[in-house]
């Protein structure tokens, strides 16, 4: 990659922003934002069972606290309703009103004269060159498909890849030694020997018939407490917004257990990781200097009211 490669990018984003008119207020001369249309283009496009929250969190890589703002002003306007899913008690699906529908027409066929007239001035030649240098665009940069992973209970010899995926897999990114493997070890022993079916759980997530991910949801010292323990995800599946859904899974789970707070320890290496709890909602609590796997790192604890 060069320089020219870095400059060519930035000014062919400040174009097309300049462009597409996505530093005005208002979107296509609409009083909704960027963001808020992009809510109600999901929501226009779903079935009629609606769209669970957290699912329309990961598809637009959202702060679930922007998003549950952009959610409340468009129920306010009426745009949107929300209700409690059918399958699942713990969670929000939702869906547009009939006026909601109506805004959603109207942005769509705002976009439509928008792209038209866009297009309009250029030959033909021209326009097949733009509109196939967008279409490489789109297959380069968009997200690929999680259709195919799937959650599920663990099952024999999943128990040996949880551990042996940590300690390979740390080992590599951060240098960790074995005893960082043996922690582990000893985390997924506890979970089976002290197994609690009502307050304990652990999900694999699978992948063309291989595991790909795993978290568990333990119970703490008190009845009030849950902790989030051991999400990884497997390198070659990042970007594919398991982690996320990983989160999601555990966060409901300790729900539905009656816990009042989920709590988490990592430490401050793993940036990814955090990124993940702070948008799940996740505040850091506290945060020391300890020895650490083989070499130092700053442990930290976080907490989420449920």
């Amino acid at each position: 990659m060069t320089g020219t490669d870095v400059e060519t990018v930035r000014a062919f984003n400040r174009t097309w922003t300049a462009t597409a008119g996505l530093l005005h207020a208002g979107l296509l001369d609409s009083p909704f934002t960027l963001t808020e249309a992009r809510v109600l283009f999901e929501l226009a496009g779903a079935a009629s069972a609606g769209v669970d929250t957290a699912e329309l969190r990961r598809a637009l890589d959202l702060d679930s606290g922007y998003l549950s703002r952009i959610v409340q002003r468009l129920r306010a306007a009426g745009l949107v309703a929300t209700e409690t899913s059918p399958t699942d008690g713990r969670r929000q699906v939702l869906h547009l009103t009939a006026a909601g529908r109506d805004a959603f027409a109207d942005l769509d066929r705002r976009s439509t004269a928008q792209v038209e007239a866009l297009l309009a001035p250029l030959d033909a030649t021209c326009r097949a060159e733009v509109v196939a240098a967008m279409a490489t665009l789109t297959a380069a940069f968009a997200p690929a498909s999680s259709s195919e992973v799937r959650l599920r209970d663990p099952e024999p010899g999943d128990l040996g890849w949880v551990v042996g995926a940590h300690g390979a897999l740390y080992a590599r990114e951060q240098g960790w030694d074995l005893t960082f493997e043996a922690m582990v070890a000893r985390i997924v022993a506890d979970l089976v020997d002290d197994h609690d079916p009502a307050r304990d759980r652990l999900w694999i997530a699978e992948r063309d018939g291989r595991p790909v991910g795993c978290i568990a949801c333990v119970h703490g010292d008190d009845p009030d407490t849950a902790k989030l323990r051991i999400l990884l995800v497997d390198p070659a599946a990042r970007g594919l917004g398991i982690g996320a859904r990983l989160v999601d899974e555990c966060i409901a789970f300790a729900r539905a257990t009656g816990a009042r707070r989920l709590v988490l320890f990592t430490v401050d290496a793993l940036v990814s990781a955090r990124r993940l709890y702070e948008a799940a909602g996740f505040t850091l609590t506290a945060s020391a200097p300890a020895p650490g796997w083989g070499r130092p790192v700053t442990e930290q604890t976080w907490s989420l009211d449920l």
